[in-house]
């Protein structure tokens, strides 16, 4: 990869994790359209963004957690299934156009929701049943690993439209279960020998101040209107990119 190309991409994500971090995510989807959009190759895309995504989703879940937004109670129960079947999902390789676009108008569906009408936070929310979100937590994890993404741009609006958190939870909750999706399906890929690219420690220095400085607002301003609209600006580039299949 050439010099530009490089520097390029390290302005790229540095933006997308600050984006992708004021909402508790960890930009994924992200560095995944911007790899296809300089002609990255396929096989070192997943691993790259899956790394990116750790870094970020460990900055997002501190900042998160300290500013009291983690629920053990809401967590649990969608991480205890999803990590395993990332896992799965990272060793598996198997042609999901059709699922992908689905999965993308789905986002698109949930962005152009969240756009027009944030989610108000005086709405009483109640966390799912154990049963079904230890099923919603396995789906989502296997999704998360087929597709190299942490996860959040499926559990976030899933909370909030479902009313099974406020705002200020499900962006302190998506963290943590992005960094742990991440890992596993990073894990993953790695027993299929997939490779990084030599540029990895330059892009790792972008995310990380990236991600410091979204995380850094969006976890002192959960619950305003304007942070939600960049989860539906996520969701849309998320959307976008499944739908074009990238």
């Amino acid at each position: 990869m050439s010099g530009e190309a490089t520097a390029l991409l390290a302005a790229l994500f540095l933006v997308f994790a600050a984006l992708y971090s004021t909402v508790g995510h960890a930009g994924a989807s992200g560095y995944l359209a911007a790899m296809a959009l300089v002609g990255s190759p396929p096989d070192v895309m997943r691993p790259t963004a899956l790394t990116l995504n750790i870094l970020v989703a460990m900055i997002a879940t501190v900042k998160f957690y300290r500013a009291g937004c983690f629920s053990w109670r809401l967590f649990w129960p969608f991480a205890i299934a999803s990590v395993p079947f990332a896992l799965i999902g990272g060793v598996m390789t198997l042609p999901i156009p059709i699922y992908k676009r689905l999965v993308g108008f789905v986002l698109l569906y949930s962005a152009a929701r969240l756009a027009w009408k944030p989610v108000p936070v005086e709405i009483p929310f109640r966390p799912p049943a154990v049963p079904l979100a230890v099923g919603v937590g396995a789906v989502i994890g296997l999704l998360s690993g087929l597709t190299g993404v942490g996860g959040g741009v499926f559990l976030t609006p899933l909370l909030l439209f479902m009313e099974w958190g406020d705002p200020k939870t499900a962006f302190g909750v998506a963290a943590p279960f992005i960094l742990l999706n991440s890992i596993a399906g990073l894990a993953g890929l790695l027993t299929q020998h997939a490779p990084l690219p030599a540029a990895i420690p330059v892009w790792a220095v972008a995310v990380i101040v990236g991600g410091w400085l979204g995380a850094t607002y969006g976890s002192r301003r959960p619950g305003q209107p304007v942070v939600q609209r960049v989860l539906a600006v996520v969701l849309l580039v998320a959307g976008a990119k499944l739908i074009a299949g990238v």
